[in-house]
């Protein structure tokens, strides 16, 4: 993948700005890039847990269920163990495990969670999910994981 994509020329500037990454503008641009509908930011605190930053499109009960996600649990939890990308092709048929029951409350289908990584360090999850069925190619996966690393170099300053 191209270093000069021209969303991550759309990015970089909302991660720099002088009060601190816009991160409900990241997502924005996210959802409008993969043509999606819901978009999630977690990032992870002092305690070890994932809380919910900036998100776009959950329902107030799934925004609940979601803000604060322990490492492990649900997709956001699972990227963040493994720090690698988890997608499901549909959230409303999966009984992998890998989605937690609350998921469906979505209405969404394709999804996919990706860590926020500087080297192995981790900083956070880029969550986004499409209301019909559909698996995140390799490409659009290197992508959204070029965006965590440029994220997690951010927050690391």
């Amino acid at each position: 993948m191209s270093q000069d994509h021209p969303l991550l020329a759309k990015i970089d500037p909302l991660l720099d700005t002088t009060e601190g990454p816009a991160w409900a503008a990241v997502i924005a641009e996210l959802i409008d890039h993969f043509d999606c509908v819901v978009g999630t930011i977690h990032l992870l605190d002092d305690d070890g847990m994932l809380r919910l930053t900036a998100d776009q499109g959950l329902p107030p009960p799934v925004r609940d269920k979601v803000a604060e996600v322990p490492i492990g649990k649900g997709m956001a939890g699972i990227a963040a163990a493994r720090r690698q990308p988890v997608q499901v092709c549909n959230l409303q048929t999966d009984d992998s495990g890998v989605a937690r029951p609350g998921a469906k409350m979505t209405q969404m289908e394709g999804s996919v969670a990706v860590p926020m990584l500087d080297g192995e360090r981790l900083h956070g999850v880029l969550g986004i999910a499409k209301p019909t069925t559909y698996e995140f190619t390799a490409n659009e996966t290197e992508l959204l994981l070029a965006i965590g690393a440029r994220a997690a170099a951010r927050l690391r300053r």
